[in-house]
């Protein structure tokens, strides 16, 4: 995300390195650059004129420390400025109220279903509520069905009435519905509308007198940049909501919502979609976004998604192996099933400081790991638990149940005997360590 204008901005700061000061010339030379840098992103004009005269007033009245470049200290104003932008700090969402009423609304297309379904999913499995999903899109062809199949999908209640053409009625059923079977989140799934369509406007803004909700999420796809900015604004003034949700943020995002919605609206981004699956949802943070932007990565966005999938008994057990030399293939299957359910792998690569560069023009295949994982499954029991009983009629055969090669296969054997030694040393006694390294 956010590639091109993590590129141009990165050019635009090396105007300042080998400058032994900060001065109105060279200031204003890179802050064109990064004005461009913006426009070219989809930046509203007047917010990112006003961004970089802020950045100015800022980068002038600072004396530049002896520790620090010129080009460091623009880094860090403008980072500073990029998180403020966006709101500064994360707001959560409310969850007050018994049932607590969750509506969502946004244009037709921006992914409302599929965020229903995401929220739910984080709701249920990280808060430990018990979410409904309400089915109030009438018009759309399958809207229904599709809410359903999530439903089913997560293991979460779909309240629908197929022949009702009322949103409202069926707004006001589904909360009765969740009052009695102990439902304690309500989230609305609503038609697409355009600001335009008065009569669709009206409609929502009666779901909304009706049911009184505790928040109202518009839901925005981050790819139609501006557009978006000028239809949430439309949105905002009939409806009041409380926080945005960018959506498709994994796509090729320039990255304009992200950086304007804030000013224009006055509202909070809450939550942002990074992919199909139903837990590729994150809370927004300012900060950590403005880190990406400027290719810092995200470490502890990293970090928190590793704890998300991380078992301390699994954990302990996996040490112990480890430190009596016993790590087998069944153990580095499992580790490769931890790393596959925090995410797209890129998109973790490139939280790690300086690889969202590198891996820019790599394509990185989600299925990277699919041979690895037929060449274990293609071992015996015995060859799992004992990787030094592969001799090379044994390798013909393992490749061959794989669809890999002899070459893939002892690829395979070295990786795990290298990763085998570097857990081996992770776990050794600092002073048994010092020892093996002065031999």
């Amino acid at each position: 995300m956010f590639e091109s204008l993590s590129e141009r901005l990165e050019r635009s700061f090396k105007i300042l390195k080998g400058e032994g000061q900060i001065t109105e010339i060279n200031v204003a030379e890179t802050l064109k650059d990064v004005r461009k840098a913006l426009l070219d992103a989809d930046v509203n004009y007047k917010i990112a004129k006003n961004f970089t005269d802020t950045v100015k007033e800022k980068a002038l009245g600072q004396n530049v420390l002896n520790s620090l470049k010129p080009s460091q200290l623009m880094v860090k104003i403008v980072h500073d400025e990029l998180a403020g932008l966006m709101g500064g700090e994360s707001v959560d969402i409310n969850l007050k109220g018994n049932p607590s009423v969750i509506l969502m609304s946004g244009l037709q297309g921006s992914g409302k279903t599929t965020f229903s379904g995401k929220l739910a999913n984080m709701l249920k499995s990280k808060r430990g509520k018990r979410p409904l999903l309400v089915a109030c899109d009438v018009y759309r062809p399958a809207a229904i069905e599709q809410l359903k199949v999530l439903g089913e999908q997560l293991q979460i209640p779909v309240y629908s009435e197929p022949d009702s053409k009322s949103p409202v009625s069926i707004a006001e059923n589904a909360i009765k519905y969740a009052r009695q079977h102990l439902n304690d989140v309500v989230i609305v799934d609503t038609a697409g509308r355009l600001a335009i369509d008065e009569m669709m406007m009206t409609e929502i803004a009666a779901i909304k007198k009706a049911i009184q909700p505790q928040e109202i999420l518009f839901v925005v796809d981050s790819m139609t940049g501006q557009d978006a900015v000028n239809t949430a604004k439309e949105f905002n003034d009939r409806l009041d909501f409380d926080g945005v949700i960018l959506t498709k943020l994994d796509g090729d995002t320039r990255g304009g919502a992200a950086l304007s919605i804030r000013s224009v609206v006055n509202k909070p981004i809450k939550f942002v979609g990074t992919g199909e699956k139903m837990d590729a949802l994150d809370v927004f943070y300012p900060e950590r976004m403005a880190d990406r932007i400027l290719g810092m990565g995200d470490i502890v966005s990293l970090v928190e998604r590793a704890q998300e999938q991380y078992d301390e008994e699994e954990a302990r057990r996996l040490q112990k192996k480890i430190a009596k030399n016993q790590f087998d293939f069944d153990d580095f299957l499992s580790q490769i099933q931890q790393i596959k359910k925090m995410g797209n792998i890129k998109d973790l690569a490139s939280m790690i400081p300086g690889m969202g560069k590198a891996l820019k023009d790599v394509d990185i295949d989600d299925n990277a790991f699919k041979g690895i994982e037929a060449i274990i499954h293609s071992m015996t029991p015995k060859e799992r638990a004992n990787p030094g009983v592969l001799n090379g009629s044994r390798k013909q055969r393992i490749a061959r149940g794989s669809g890999t090669t002899i070459v893939e296969v002892n690829r395979l054997l070295k990786q795990f005997e290298q990763t085998s030694k570097m857990m081996k040393m992770a776990t050794m006694n600092p002073n048994k360590l010092k020892a093996m390294r002065r031999r």
